[in-house]
């Protein structure tokens, strides 16, 4: 495959890349960005990404990957800030990358920025869904009426649109008449270490890790650890940056300081998320809506159970990859099994780290230029405002 020109919008992606400033909130979708640009750069490819201008300059090479600095995260007035400077910003650094294809996500009015300058340019743009709320109809998790358009303007005219599961593809099908392609995510190896040595640093029961929200319910996590008392809970991660999540993270914080079996790890850098799974025994997920969340990756690639609520296209339960629940009694019991029966916790480890080690590695990267090239002509490919060819 001859070498692409390709462009990620990740603002939220310098920290990371470089290793610079601070981490404490990186989400899922930043987790993608930077290991996707890594494996395109390692294919050979000319990669680089649109990122938050935090005084890094406009344009700088980390590790191989040209960063390109759009606008500062608070800059402008608000109200117009939205068309100066971030639209007008994002559009300058998107001629800037001067790429052959854009890749965009998750979901939001830059979509369909980003999308409409492709459109003009005679570019090729490739959106990833990020999660089930993107594939919803009426878009109702982006609170702007603006963002919904736009979002649904970009959605409608990418050349490839990426899903993370099988649900997904349905879903956009029903909702939106869309054709979508099932890409596996990207996942970070783990250093190698005998099975002997992973079990000696195994001194956390039951791991739970996240962006403390509301939509993640932490505090089930917490109700599991009122019921067993004798199983040792860490829940790490910290709030987003606003006064109402700051509010709901020192709630949580307060009910788990009055039980003795939880730890509250606050923020943890992604660059230092995997000591904590290496020391975990089960992950725990309590969330109410999900995609396909990397963490789920982390846990299954050092052969950690996952008991979640969540199970995407039912690989959990399918695979046998630990254990889906309806309920708190039966993430309980579930939890309780998997503690009780090393032998059995052993051998649904072993199943999920060579699941993710056979499916989720560098060589996904590639299926975007496979699709690219590959792609049918439908509505929206190529097509006027009005979304049909011609």
């Amino acid at each position: 495959m001859s070498a692409r020109k390709i462009c990620i919008v990740g603002l939220d992606a310098y920290g990371l890349l470089s290793g610079e400033g601070d981490l404490k909130y990186i989400g899922g979708e930043t987790v993608q960005h930077v290991l996707l640009a890594r494996a395109w750069r390692d294919l050979g490819h000319d990669v680089s990404i649109i990122v938050h201008d935090d005084g890094q300059g406009v344009r700088r090479v980390v590790d191989g990957i040209t960063t390109i600095a759009a606008h500062r995260r608070l800059a402008g007035i608000p109200g117009l800030r939205f068309f100066h400077p971030r639209a007008s910003k994002l559009f300058a650094a998107l001629a800037t990358a001067d790429a052959e294809i854009y890749y965009q996500s998750p979901a939001g009015a830059f979509t369909g920025i980003t999308a409409w300058f492709c459109r003009m340019t005679g570019r090729k743009f490739i959106f990833r869904v990020a999660s089930d709320s993107d594939c919803e109809k009426e878009h109702a998790r982006l609170p702007m009426w603006r963002d919904r358009r736009l979002f649904h303007y970009g959605l409608h005219r990418a050349d490839v649109v990426a899903v993370q599961t099988a649900v997904q593809a349905r879903m956009l099908e029903d909702n939106h008449h869309l054709p979508s392609s099932v890409v596996n995510m990207l996942v970070e190896p783990p250093p190698r270490r005998s099975a002997d040595e992973a079990e000696q640093h195994k001194d956390i029961d039951v791991l739970w890790m996240g962006n403390l929200r509301a939509l993640k319910r932490p505090e089930l996590a917490l109700e599991l650890a009122r019921q067993l008392p004798q199983v040792s809970f860490v829940l790490a991660g910290g709030p987003l940056p606003n006064a109402a999540s700051q509010t709901y993270f020192d709630d949580v914080k307060a009910a788990a300081a009055r039980l003795s079996n939880v730890r509250m790890a606050g923020a943890v850098r992604y660059t230092d998320s995997g000591a904590w799974f290496d020391r975990a025994k089960v992950f725990l997920n309590t969330s109410s809506i999900e995609g396909f969340p990397n963490t789920f990756l982390q846990a299954w690639i050092r052969g950690i159970p996952v008991v979640s609520f969540f199970d995407p296209d039912g690989l959990i339960r399918r695979l046998q990859l630990g254990a889906v629940s309806n309920s708190v009694d039966d993430m309980r019991e579930a939890i309780r099994g998997l503690l009780d029966v090393k032998p059995y916790r052993d051998n649904v480890g072993r199943r999920a780290r060579d699941f993710v080690a056979r499916e989720f590695t560098g060589a996904a990267a590639s299926r975007y230029f496979e699709l690219l090239d590959n792609r049918p002509v439908r509505a929206g490919f190529g097509a006027t405002d009005g979304g049909t060819v011609p």
